[in-house]
């Protein structure tokens, strides 16, 4: 546990310095309880690793890291045993939760990018992740081999330019080449992903649509309003974090959400999973659609029956 202690002050310490916050030495020794000697030697460790650390006026702030790689057992003077112990940490938290993905963006400031994917995707998607950034990084073309569309059901290669990712590598945006259009492609659902030989030819059209809090790209762009019991809203801002700024808690102990969705799949799938703690007031269209899933659900469990 003393291990571990040490650990967690010294992560503490650089993300600290990368604040825009400036600290003297009394203050970064008594937040994490050091002695003079060990922010020394805290100090000495970030500058030898290629962090410089400036002092101005008696403040400390990391305002420069070098770009050449230190491996995270290195930077930190982690044993084998304790990088693991921080990796798997960081798998544990779900990818949608917004600490992690606020850990992750100040980790990328101390790692190079390109390894990031190492450290907080599991290992069956960390090749595939790796090979997207490297065709992002030199522009290249690749195939996503034997990719499984939700929209389609249908498990297919694609010829795509990727050009960015969304928070944790959950998906890639990549420009699809067939389709001519710019779409979010799920990694998880990526067998394989193959880089060509063949440099972008369709950058100019490489554009991001605007995601909802449900994750959901597309061009209906309607207001959505639901009325939500406690239950059903505390799992919404747990599923779907991006959700808390528009859910309000009323008197009577539930919560109204208002905003703007770009997809009916997506809060769809939510509203299924909770049918007696929602009420739709609005839009129409949401209502309809959830009436046609359930229909679905009972033809397709009649036939089974029958």
């Amino acid at each position: 546990m003393e291990e571990h202690s040490k650990l967690k002050r010294l992560l503490g310490f650089i993300l600290l310095l990368l604040g825009p916050r400036k600290y003297n030495r009394e203050e970064l020794q008594e937040r994490f309880i050091i002695s003079k000697s060990t922010f020394h030697r805290y100090i000495k460790i970030l500058k030898d690793c290629g962090i410089l650390v400036v002092q101005n006026q008696g403040f400390y702030q990391i305002i420069k890291i070098e770009p050449e790689f230190k491996e995270l057992s290195e930077l930190l003077h982690f044993s084998e045993e304790e990088a693991q112990i921080l990796n798997s940490a960081l798998l544990s938290i779900d990818d949608n939760n917004q600490l992690k993905t606020n850990l992750i963006r100040k980790l990328y400031a101390i790692y190079n990018f390109d390894r990031i994917p190492e450290t907080i995707s599991r290992p069956e998607r960390a090749k595939n992740i790796q090979a997207l950034i490297q065709a992002i990084k030199h522009k290249q073309q690749i195939k996503l081999i034997d990719y499984q569309s939700a929209h389609s059901q249908h498990t297919e290669t694609r010829h795509v330019e990727a050009f960015d990712f969304t928070i944790n590598y959950q998906m890639t945006w990549a420009y699809d080449i067939k389709n001519k259009c710019s779409k979010q492609f799920k990694v998880s659902r990526i067998k394989e992903v193959r880089i060509l030989k063949r440099p972008w030819k369709h950058e100019a059209k490489h554009q991001k649509q605007a995601n909802d809090a449900f994750r959901m790209t597309g061009n209906l762009r309607v207001e959505c309003l639901l009325e939500l019991s406690l239950r059903a809203g505390n799992l919404l801002i747990e599923e779907y974090p991006l959700s808390e700024p528009k859910l309000q808690l009323l008197k009577n102990e539930t919560y109204l959400y208002k905003d703007i969705i770009h997809d009916y799949q997506g809060i769809g799938r939510f509203c299924l999973g909770l049918l007696n703690e929602v009420n739709i007031i609005e839009p129409k269209g949401l209502r309809d659609y959830i009436h046609q899933c359930l229909k679905k659900y009972k033809a397709n469990n009649l036939s089974v029956i029958n």
